[in-house]
């Protein structure tokens, strides 16, 4: 690394963080080469060196591509959903090169996108462009993420539909055959539909009593505790299964499909409106808290990254509000007396 002059020219000598040597030319002053040397070597020291003449004509709409075959496939099952919004980023913004997206350029997709859907689905598209640029950054073929500073637009708390005992018990009693143990399920545990019916037999520790997912939507690991009512389900389930590793299946083992539309049907014949399977994790997390369960238990049960999620559901139990200030109460009394005792012990010792 270093700064040489030809004729009257100045030039700087640098190696990157992938090893590979560089040569700039800067100009006919000494103490500009100099600065632009340093320049160069916080870039590499700080691993944000990008070498442009290679970088610059990658294309959005390419790298989204590559985002989405080397990252949202091997490590996301909602890959999918991914895809579709790369395809709603790339139709405006595809034409661009990665390096040459500006927050202002962002600012424009917001305004004109809003027009057509929703603020919340706007907002997924924006959390997905910014994923994605966190990804070219780590791999060395971005220096900044246009998406920082970018403001998301502001979310109502969304629908909050429970199910009511006697609507649990209409709803279970018109579920065909197939489809009540996967209610079950979600009614027991909160899961989400792919989530149980990608579900496999290995996936069950029946000593443990608990039911492991190796891939949920945020792309971790759980585990989810099995009640005896569900254990004892889930093994009726496997004596009787016969077509392979996953425990909701065809009969060729392959997973059970259309199920939101057997699942709508049977909604539909037990008198319930306005109701969604994704519904029964809502129905799932509110019987929760109204028995009396702590919402931070109830954030750890529905795998939530997020507390302030469990906190749609803190109007449900006012009771653990009274607990609080009840308990804040029971204790300062005990501190009221201990003080008053030795209060008294003072004044008759005098």
């Amino acid at each position: 690394m270093g700064i040489y002059k030809r004729g009257k020219t100045w030039y700087i000598d640098y190696y990157d963080q992938y090893g590979r040597r560089h040569r700039e030319k800067v100009g006919p002053n000494k103490r500009q080469a100099e600065q632009a040397l340093a320049k160069r070597k916080i870039e590499v020291a700080e691993n944000k060196f990008l070498d442009k003449k290679k970088h610059e004509k990658i294309k959005f709409k390419d790298f989204a591509q590559e985002f989405i075959e080397y990252y949202s496939k091997p490590n996301k099952r909602s890959w999918k959903r991914d895809t579709q919004l790369v395809n709603n980023l790339t139709a405006f913004l595809g034409h661009k090169c990665l390096h040459e997206i500006t927050s202002f350029d962002i600012e424009k997709y917001k305004k004109e996108r809003v027009k057509k859907v929703t603020s919340a689905t706007v907002n997924r598209e924006l959390s997905c462009l910014r994923n994605i640029y966190n990804r070219a950054i780590q791999w060395g073929k971005a220096t900044r993420n246009p998406v920082k500073g970018v403001k998301f637009f502001k979310e109502s708390e969304g629908r909050l539909r429970y199910l009511e005992q006697d609507e649990i018990s209409r709803l279970l009693q018109e579920c065909p055959y197939h489809l009540k143990p996967i209610v079950i399920v979600a009614l027991n545990t909160g899961m989400r539909l792919g989530e149980i019916l990608n579900l496999k037999w290995q996936d069950l520790d029946f000593n443990q009593k608990f039911i492991y997912i190796e891939n949920s939507k945020n792309g971790e690991k759980r585990e989810v505790p099995m009640n005896n009512f569900l254990l004892k389900m889930m093994a009726q389930l496997k004596e009787t299964s016969n077509y392979g590793d996953y425990i909701f299946s065809h009969k060729d083992g392959s997973p059970l499909k259309g199920v939101y539309r057997s699942f709508k049907s049977a909604c539909k014949r037990a008198g319930i409106k306005n109701f969604r399977f994704h519904d029964l994790r809502h129905t799932f997390a509110s019987h929760l808290v109204m028995n009396g369960v702590d919402l931070k238990t109830v954030q750890e049960l529905m795998g939530h990254k997020s507390f302030s999620m469990a906190l749609r559901y803190a109007h449900l139990s006012p009771d653990h509000k009274r607990k609080a200030v009840e308990d804040l109460g029971n204790r300062m009394q005990k501190v009221v007396t201990i003080w008053s005792q030795k209060e008294n012990l003072t004044n008759c010792q005098n």
